[in-house]
């Protein structure tokens, strides 16, 4: 139920975090609250949450600094949505959140916050700690190699998940050969699924290749779906020069072909190197 305090913590502009809860409660209020939000479960809003955190990332891949504070917000909103459900549940509170992930951060940094010595390699402590995730997944008696890897995650980054979970106990191939070696093989399968197989098959091959390829990255020690965020960007950047440059002979893409824009493609992709090179 609303009430002064409540309202002077809402429009208080410096009410930081209580503020920011008491809203999402003063949301979900089944009698004065909004429609919308009251409908809300987590299932509904666990789409949100993914779409939020693409957005932190795409504002700091474009360095857009002025962005990422509102972005950052955004995401930070989506925790407080779920755990606002949860609290309507019985299951825990805000702060049940907060007090969980400072547990976690000071017993898998036993270096900073006990008294083990940080005198060791970036390396060293990332062996560390999957050393204590593995704890962590054996008490809460996820005994198989692969459990705790979310299904929800965007496959890509759960391919390199799995692969990394496998390669801990052996299961991994020694060098980037015979990862490049595999590539190969699953091209070729892809290319003779398209010629005699199902439409369902040349998905099969191609998710094979795909998996192969985000094995590739770990090896190489590439982010994936970072490298990919890149290149779309990439592609982005030059297409709208060559629509640029249609423009300035007074024609779209749609009045121009594959042959002319492709030329265009390469001055834009020569502008941009050359560019680079006078930095």
């Amino acid at each position: 139920m609303a009430n002064s305090n409540s309202d002077a913590l809402i429009h208080d502009p410096k009410g930081g975090m209580p503020r920011l809860l008491e809203i999402m409660r003063r949301l979900r209020d089944p009698k004065t609250g909004c429609p919308w939000d009251i409908e809300q479960d987590f299932s509904t809003i666990a789409p949100y949450t993914i779409e939020e955190a693409y957005e932190v990332a795409d504002a700091i891949e474009r360095e857009a600094w002025d962005e990422l504070k509102g972005e950052l917000g955004d995401l930070l909103f989506q925790s407080v949505f779920h755990a606002q459900m949860a609290a309507e549940k019985g299951l825990f509170e805000f702060d049940d959140v907060a007090d969980t992930m400072s547990d976690k951060m000071v017993a898998r940094h036993p270096h900073v916050f006990g008294d083990e010595s940080r005198d060791k390699s970036a390396d060293q402590q990332t062996k560390d700690w999957e050393t204590i995730k593995a704890a962590e997944r054996a008490g809460k008696a996820q005994k198989g190699t692969l459990d705790g890897v979310a299904v929800g995650l965007p496959a890509l980054l759960r391919a390199v998940k799995l692969q990394k979970r496998a390669a801990r106990v052996g299961f991994d191939w020694p060098d980037t050969s015979h990862v490049l070696d595999k590539i190969v093989e699953e091209s070729q399968e892809l290319v003779e699924a398209r010629d005699d197989l199902t439409q369902a098959e040349v998905e099969e091959e191609f998710g094979d290749l795909l998996f192969v390829m985000a094995n590739l990255a770990r090896h190489m020690g590439v982010e994936p779906e970072g490298a990919l965020r890149s290149a779309n960007a990439k592609f982005t950047r030059r297409f709208e020069k060559v629509e640029e440059k249609l423009a300035d002979r007074g024609k779209s893409p749609v009045q121009s072909d594959l042959a002319e824009m492709d030329a265009l493609w390469d001055e834009a992709k020569a502008e941009e190197k050359a560019a680079k090179l006078r930095k």
